[in-house]
């Protein structure tokens, strides 16, 4: 059977394409960060309802950390998410994602913690995850001064920052790090590139191709051994046993899909509670095109409630 993508979204995609934007592993890291603040981090003019949206830091192991701080309206403490962008490690910032989480705190009516993590290649494996892991902590400790709840706290992130939720998860894990109640896993890395059945079906895209993720693990690896270390590639940890209930979203036309379908699967395998989505016409990052794509929009509405079942897990 022919795939094909959803009309709305295939239409965003023509736009670009038309437009002759090259791909990430075509340019270098300054140019492809200047295309992303034109591009895909737009000023726009916010529509979410919330009580406070406010930028913050907090020491981290090496300098401060910049965060975002999205309130909802409700009065008592409220489940406290703890989000990282995506970006390949390379590419984000908190405004390229405030869309999104101004979305996800207004409708899973949440405290959102937006971090700012240092990317590389100027700080590699572990500087990301260091300042995830720090962000975590500082959560645990000061959620409830921002409104949060930190009996009820949660990880969260699209691509490389899904990534970073699932490592900090294993770190907690192994190094008797804070409890995180949820794991919410956006179209994730969970591997190194390989010859999964999406990799080779996606290979060009749309919007992210395989190209583009060999160029980003070698701007986040220090050497090509680090790919290996279950902090990178969780799917290498032996174990993934004890780790928080997750909801793992996954897009037919990315070469994640895989990734994403083989960690639910090791989780699911392992006794951890997880619910998989799976949106076979939508492409990587695809929710972050809730405004202007009715299935993501939709998809965006059972993440949430797949959230807020994860997060009432005993």
């Amino acid at each position: 059977m022919e795939r094909s993508l959803d009309p709305e979204l295939a239409e965003i995609i023509s736009t670009t394409e038309a437009a002759g934007i090259p791909p990430w592993h075509a340019l270098s890291v300054d140019a492809a960060r200047g295309l992303e603040g034109r591009v895909f981090a737009p000023e726009v003019e916010p529509t979410e309802h919330l009580r406070s949206v406010r930028d913050l830091a907090f020491e981290g192991p090496d300098g401060e950390v910049p965060v975002r701080i999205y309130r909802p309206e409700r009065e008592d403490p409220a489940p406290t998410i703890v989000y990282f962008h995506g970006g390949g490690w390379t590419l984000g910032t908190l405004d390229s994602i405030d869309t999104v989480c101004r979305r996800l705190a207004s409708a899973a009516d949440s405290v959102v913690i937006s971090v700012d993590y240092r990317l590389a290649p100027e700080h590699p494996f572990p500087a990301p995850l260091n300042d995830a892991v720090a962000a975590i902590e500082w959560a645990d400790r000061h959620a409830s001064t921002v409104g949060g709840d930190p009996d009820r706290l949660a990880v969260a992130g699209t691509s490389a920052g899904g990534n970073l939720a699932a490592a900090t998860c294993l770190h907690a894990r192994e190094f008797d790090g804070p409890t995180i109640d949820a794991q919410v896993l956006l179209y994730p890395i969970t591997g190194r590139v390989r010859s999964t059945r999406s990799y080779e079906r996606n290979a060009d895209g749309p919007l992210l191709t395989r190209a583009d993720m060999t160029w980003f693990f070698e701007q986040y690896c220090r050497d090509p051994v680090d790919s290996y270390n279950p902090f990178v590639s969780p799917l290498d940890a032996s174990d993934l046993s004890k780790l928080p209930p997750a909801v793992v979203v996954t897009a037919g036309f990315d070469p994640l899909r895989d990734d994403g379908k083989q960690y639910a699967d090791r989780l699911d395998a392992a006794a951890v509670p997880v619910t998989y989505l799976d949106y076979p016409t939508m492409v990587h990052g695809f929710l972050s095109l809730a405004q202007n794509v009715e299935t993501a929009a939709d998809a965006f509405d059972e993440v949430v409630q797949a959230f807020d079942s994860a997060i009432e897990i005993e």
